[in-house]
């Protein structure tokens, strides 16, 4: 099997828990790079917080970031940007704080908060980026070049409640996905993972079965299921490793750099 394109996830993927990129997940990005595979990151941060992993990586090719809603190289040409309907945008604002619910946007790549707190401070501290707090009646204002919207939950048991409420209330007019158990992140309908990545193995002329893609979480599934190989990291959950052709080691024990070594370096 030859592997011309490789997309990863970052978080519980590629990158430890608030940790940079390990030096032997570097080591086997550069080897597989020098091997002849484009190895790209696919994933829901942002762009400017994926950027520093890509160079860490050596990386000089599109990523996919906002779940797919920004495609975008590490020198600047955008390949593909779709945004989130500005009037759907406001209603959702709306929908968040009728319920008071903890709400970050994404516009034009830079992050908004509806209040500061323990939910704002965690992920600018995860994802070292910082943000700006505008309350409810400014995000309504800030509705434009939206890549993305984010409710962060108090409690992961009542997460796949409240997306029930937003997938009655707004139906097939916004995607709904998960990278983590207290995550719901809204984004454009037909917007993907899985759609970005056909759309770059077409761009780079690669053919969709010369492509891997590893993940752990839910908003990674519909990208495995793409690929023409698919690999879940060990700490996936059961979901996304019912669904894969292999899977690898731990993340904190470098199973990305242990996944291409055996699956695209052909090394055991």
């Amino acid at each position: 099997m030859t592997i011309k394109l490789l997309a990863t996830d970052l978080d519980g993927t590629l990158l430890r828990s608030g940790k940079p990129v390990s030096a032997g997940n570097v080591a086997a990005a550069q080897e597989a790079a020098k091997a002849g595979t484009i190895v790209t990151i696919a994933t829901g941060r942002m762009y400017r917080a994926a950027m520093p992993v890509a160079e860490a990586l050596g990386l000089d090719v599109p990523i996919i970031t906002y779940n797919g809603a920004l495609i975008k190289s590490t020198s600047g040409k955008i390949y593909y940007e779709q945004y989130l309907d500005e009037d759907i945008c406001r209603r959702v604002v709306d929908f968040a704080a009728a319920r008071n619910w903890y709400l970050q946007t994404y516009s034009g790549d830079e992050l908004y908060y509806s209040a500061c707190g323990e939910f704002s401070q965690r992920y600018e501290y995860s994802q070292k980026v910082k943000g700006k707090t505008l309350g409810y009646a400014g995000m309504r204002e800030q509705v434009s070049r939206m890549y993305k919207m984010l409710v962060i939950t108090d409690d992961p048991a009542v997460t796949q409640d409240w997306m029930a409420e937003l997938q009655v209330e707004f139906g097939d007019r916004i995607t709904l996905t998960q990278s983590s158990k207290d995550f719901i992140e809204i984004i454009s309908p037909g917007v993907s993972k899985a759609a970005a990545l056909v759309r770059l193995a077409d761009m780079l002329h690669i053919d969709i079965r010369e492509t891997m893609a590893i993940g752990d979480a839910s908003n990674d599934l519909p990208m495995l299921e793409a690929a023409g190989f698919s690999v879940a990291m060990g700490n996936a959950t059961a979901e996304v490793k019912a669904v894969t052709d292999a899977v690898t080691g731990h993340c904190d024990e470098d199973g990305w750099a242990q996944a291409v070594h055996k699956y695209i370096l052909n090394r055991e």
